[in-house]
C-alpha cells in the first residue's frame, strides 16, 4: 500500500479513508514523529499515545468549523501532521520553524496557543458562551488530559461549566499520567472510574474470543457488548462528573477509532456538557516510550533501535545538582521537605523521593497549592524546598506575595529552567522570574555562575531565615570540580572576579563566563574591561555598587532575562535613589516582545547577551555609538 500521509493535505482527506488505511495511516504517523524526535528532540510519549485519538476527532467533527482545543498542547503533532504542516514538520521546535504547541499563527485549526496545563475547560466554556449568546451552530471540543484535570484552574471551570449546562464536549484523555504518574484524590478516583483501563482490556479480550467461536457472528458480539456496558455501570461510575451536572460517556479505548467515532457521534446529540472518558497508553507503538513514558515525555534525542539518548559530553546539570545537593544536605538536616508539582525527573527531586520518602512530596498540576503547602510546612518547623520551572512558578504569584512574603516564611525555590529556553518557545522561556520577583519584599534571589556556586547557594538558602528563590538554566554546568564542602554566601555580596580600567560588566548568572570570556578578548585588544559576579540579584550589593560609581564612567549589566524590571533596571533604580547620575548604565538582556522558540544559543545571539554581543556593546560604548541600542538603560 502506497504512502497515505504524503496524501493528506487537510482533516477532508482523512475523513474518505476506509479501516485499514486508517490503521496504515496511525502506523506512519507514528513513524513520522519517531523519526523527528529522535533527531532533533521534542515531545514523544505524548504524542504517540493520542494518534488514533487526533484522526477520530477530526473525522467526527467538521474541522475548522468545529473547534477543538488542546490543553497543554504537547500532543498536537498528529493534529499538525495532518492540518498542512507536514512538510514543515522537520522544523517544528526550531528557530523560525513550527511550533511544539497549538499556535493561533500558523493555522487555523489551532484554536487556543497552550503550554501550561488545566487552560482550555475554561476557554472552551467561554468561546461556548459567546457561540451560544450568537446562536452558532458548531461544536467546542476541550481535550483534556487526566493530569491535567488535576489542576486547580481546571476544577474552578468544571464547577462552572456544571452550573451554567452549556453545549459542550470534553475529551479526557486518561494515561494516567501527566509527565510522570499522577498523584492525588483524583487521580485515585479516576483510576477507580478507570476501571477503565481494566474495562476496556477486558472487552478487547472477550471481543477477540467470540470472534473465534464458530458461528458466534456479529449478533453474539452485539449481545457481549451490550452485557458488558451494563456491568460497566458498576464498575466504572461517573457520578463524580454527573453530580456536578456532566454528562459522563466512557470509557472508550483510546486507539480504536471506530469507537472513539460512535462516541463522538452521541456527545455531539447531547444538549448540555458531557465527557467522553478515553483510556491511551502513552508512548504507544514505540515500546521504549511505552516502557519508560516519563524520560520521553520531553524527549533529547535519541537512537530507534535502543531508545537510548544520544550522551551529552560533559559536566551534569544544574537540576541534577540542585537535587543531588538537597539530598546531600538532607542527610543530616532532618528537617528538610522536598516537594514538586508533577516533574520529579524533570527538577531531579525523584532522587529525593528514593532517598526520603517520608519527607518527599508531589503535588500534582498545582503550583498554588505547593507553595501554599510549603508555608504550611514551614511553619511547623520544616524547612520546605520547592522545585518550579520559572514559567510555571508564575501561576502560584499571589501566594508568593500573600503567604510567603507578608509572613517573611523561610522556604527555598529552585526555580529550574530559567532563561531562556530549549525548543519549547514562548510559553516555557523562563524570562520572567527576576522582573516578578524583585519587587516582592523579604526575598533573596541568587543565581550561580557555575555549579559549584549553586551548591554552595543552597547550603546558605538552608541556613536562611527569609524565603530564597534561586534561578538556574535548563542546561549542563560548567564542568568545575565541585568540592566536598560547602561555603556559605554572605547575602547580598557580589564576587569580583576580573579587575578592569576602562569600563565595567556586572553579570547574573549563566552570562557570568561569557563576560569573562568576553573581557579576556577585549583584552587582547587594548581594552580593560572589569568583570562582577552579581550572584544576588536581590538584595542588590550596595557597598560595590557605590564604589563602582566612583571608580568607572559606564556599567554593562548583562542578564539571561527581561529588561524591564529586571537586573539591570534595579541597579539603575539605585543610582537614581541616591542621586548618582555621573554613571552610564547599558543594560544587556530581553526587550518587551515574545522570544521565539530556538535554542538557547540562538536565542542568547539573537538578543546580544552572548561573548560577541557583550564584546560589541563594549566597542560601541568605546566608539561614542551606544545610543543606537535599542535594549540600553541609561541613567
Amino acid at each position: 500500500m502506497e504512502n497515505i500521509l504524503e496524501k493528506v493535505s487537510d482533516p477532508a482527506d482523512i475523513r474518505e479513508l476506509n479501516e485499514k488505511e486508517l490503521k496504515k495511516l496511525s502506523e506512519e504517523i507514528r513513524d513520522k514523529i519517531i523519526d523527528t524526535v529522535s533527531n532533533i528532540g521534542g515531545h514523544l510519549s505524548s504524542n504517540l499515545g493520542v494518534v488514533e485519538l487526533t484522526l477520530a476527532l477530526h473525522r467526527a467533527f467538521n474541522t475548522p468549523k468545529d473547534k477543538i482545543l488542546w490543553d497543554v498542547g504537547h500532543q498536537v503533532y498528529p493534529h499538525k501532521l495532518i492540518t498542512g504542516r507536514k512538510e514543515l514538520f522537520r522544523t517544528i521546535r526550531q528557530y523560525k520553524g513550527i511550533s511544539g504547541f497549538p499556535n493561533r499563527d500558523e493555522s487555523e485549526y489551532d484554536v487556543l496557543n497552550t503550554g501550561h496545563a488545566s487552560t482550555a475547560l475554561s476557554a472552551s466554556l467561554g468561546m461556548a458562551t459567546v457561540r451560544d449568546y450568537n446562536r452558532g451552530d458548531y461544536h467546542i471540543i476541550a481535550v483534556v488530559g487526566d493530569g491535567a484535570l488535576t489542576g486547580g484552574i481546571a476544577l474552578e471551570a468544571l464547577n462552572q461549566i456544571g452550573h451554567h449546562k452549556k453545549r459542550l464536549i470534553i475529551v479526557l484523555n486518561d494515561n494516567k499520567m501527566s509527565i510522570s504518574p499522577n498523584v492525588g484524590a483524583i487521580s485515585k478516583y479516576l483510576e477507580y472510574l478507570t476501571a477503565g483501563q481494566f474495562y476496556v482490556k477486558t472487552k478487547e479480550r472477550v471481543r477477540r474470543v467470540v470472534r473465534k467461536i464458530p458461528f458466534a457472528g456479529d449478533k453474539i458480539v452485539d449481545l457481549v457488548h451490550k452485557i458488558a456496558d451494563r456491568l460497566k455501570k458498576s464498575m466504572v461510575p461517573g457520578y463524580f462528573f454527573e453530580e456536578l451536572g456532566i454528562k459522563y460517556l466512557g470509557p472508550i479505548n483510546g486507539h480504536n477509532i471506530k469507537e472513539l467515532e460512535e462516541a463522538f457521534d452521541k456527545a455531539k446529540k447531547c444538549e448540555r456538557p458531557i465527557i467522553v472518558h478515553v483510556v491511551t497508553e502513552k508512548g504507544k507503538g514505540y515500546k521504549p516510550a511505552e516502557k519508560e513514558a516519563n524520560w520521553f515525555h520531553s524527549s533529547a534525542p535519541f537512537d530507534i533501535k535502543t531508545g537510548k539518548f544520544k550522551k551529552k559530553n560533559g559536566a551534569p546539570s544544574y537540576s541534577s545538582v540542585f537535587s543531588d545537593t538537597v539530598v546531600d544536605i538532607a542527610k543530616d538536616n532532618k528537617n528538610i521537605f522536598a516537594i514538586t508539582a508533577a516533574m520529579p525527573e524533570g527538577t531531579g527531586l525523584i532522587k529525593f523521593q528514593q532517598s526520603f520518602p517520608e519527607r518527599y512530596f508531589d503535588v500534582g498540576i498545582a503550583e498554588q497549592h505547593g507553595i501554599e503547602f510549603a508555608v504550611g510546612l514551614a511553619l511547623s518547623g520544616a524547612k520546605p524546598v520547592m522545585a518550579l520551572y520559572s514559567t510555571f512558578l508564575q501561576r502560584a504569584y499571589d501566594q508568593i506575595i500573600h503567604d510567603v512574603s507578608l509572613m517573611d516564611i523561610p522556604i527555598l525555590i529552585g526555580i529550574d529552567r530559567a532563561g531562556a529556553v530549549s525548543g519549547d518557545g514562548p510559553t516555557h522561556q523562563g524570562i520572567y522570574d527576576i522582573a516578578y520577583l524583585n519587587p516582592v519584599p523579604n526575598f533573596i534571589l541568587m543565581s550561580p555562575k557555575d555549579e559549584g556556586e549553586l551548591r554552595d547557594m543552597i547550603f546558605t538558602a538552608i541556613q536562611t531565615n527569609h524565603p530564597v528563590a534561586i534561578r538556574y538554566p535548563r542546561a549542563q554546568g560548567e564542568g568545575v570540580p565541585l568540592k566536598e564542602r560547602y561555603n556559605k554566601l554572605d547575602i547580598g555580596k557580589w564576587e569580583i572576579l576580573k579587575e578592569g580600567k576602562d569600563g565595567i560588566i556586572l553579570a547574573v548568572g549563566n552570562r557570568v563566563y561569557p563576560a569573562i570570556n568576553a573581557s579576556k578578548e577585549l583584552e587582547q585588544s587594548g581594552v580593560s574591561i572589569g568583570v562582577i559576579n552579581a550572584r544576588f540579584i536581590k538584595p542588590l550589593d550596595e557597598e560595590l555598587l557605590l564604589n563602582i560609581a566612583k571608580e568607572y564612567r559606564w556599567i554593562i549589566t548583562v542578564e539571561d532575562g527581561v529588561l524591564k524590571g529586571g537586573f539591570g533596571s534595579a541597579v539603575s533604580l539605585f543610582y537614581r535613589q541616591n542621586n548618582i547620575f555621573g554613571i552610564k548604565i547599558h543594560s544587556l538582556g530581553y526587550p518587551e516582545e515574545i522570544l521565539p522558540q530556538g535554542d538557547t544559543k540562538t536565542i542568547h545571539t539573537l538578543y546580544g547577551i552572548d561573548e560577541d554581543g557583550i564584546k560589541k556593546e563594549v566597542m560601541r560604548i568605546i566608539s561614542g555609538k551606544e545610543k543606537t541600542i535599542s535594549a540600553q538603560v541609561k541613567s
